[in-house]
């Protein structure tokens, strides 16, 4: 698949950023069934956040997966990207640098979980991160290279629980995350 070894037999249709394929899937009863299969790796995402001022970093760019369905292609999202063989940690806090240009030092650990496990293989481990106003030390917008052009944004944290109660904040990595920080410190939340 990308460089992994596979649990499940698969036959590649497509190999390119993506890796598209039939894997065979075992059954409880012991049967098989073919079931389609799009792999590009595991991925790390990171909600920074800043305590004292009660905001958070996301950035804006556009994506695919909404233009396909008509709404707007500009999402809003915590920063994110593939760990391209490194660890998930490291990969956070590059993706935190190069798309919002805050550093990071000291990540919480969410969870890892399965974006879409009935048709992809993503991995993506979650973490939390708080940040200073002195923290962000770069511009961010992410790799020009890699076709990204990425708007970063200072979104307070009281509008993010708000858009999270009314089903309005669309990306599931960084609604997971809004949450979990809404569990984890409440308080952040508070008017």
């Amino acid at each position: 698949m990308t460089g992994t070894q596979t649990a499940l037999p698969l036959r590649v249709i497509h190999r390119g950023w993506n890796t598209f394929g039939i894997a065979t899937l075992t059954q409880p009863d012991g049967s098989t069934v073919p079931r389609a299969l799009e792999d590009h790796g595991e991925a790390a995402c990171v909600l920074p956040y800043d305590p004292e001022r009660r905001v958070a970093l996301l950035v804006r760019q556009s994506r695919v997966g909404p233009a396909f369905w008509g709404d707007p292609p500009a999402l809003d999202e915590a920063p994110a990207g593939g760990l391209d063989g490194g660890e998930p940690e490291a990969t956070a806090i590059r993706e935190a640098m190069e798309e919002a240009g805050v550093r990071l030092e000291r990540l919480e650990r969410v969870t890892h979980a399965y974006s879409m496990p009935s048709v992809s293989s993503e991995r993506l481990w979650l973490y939390l991160a708080p940040y200073r106003q002195a923290d962000r030390v770069g511009p961010g917008g992410g790799l020009p290279g890699e076709g990204e052009q990425v708007e970063v944004l200072e979104v307070p944290l009281s509008a993010l629980a708000d858009q999270v109660r009314a089903g309005r904040l669309s990306d599931l990595k960084t609604l997971v995350l809004v949450q979990a920080l809404m569990l984890r410190q409440p308080a952040l939340f508070a008017a």
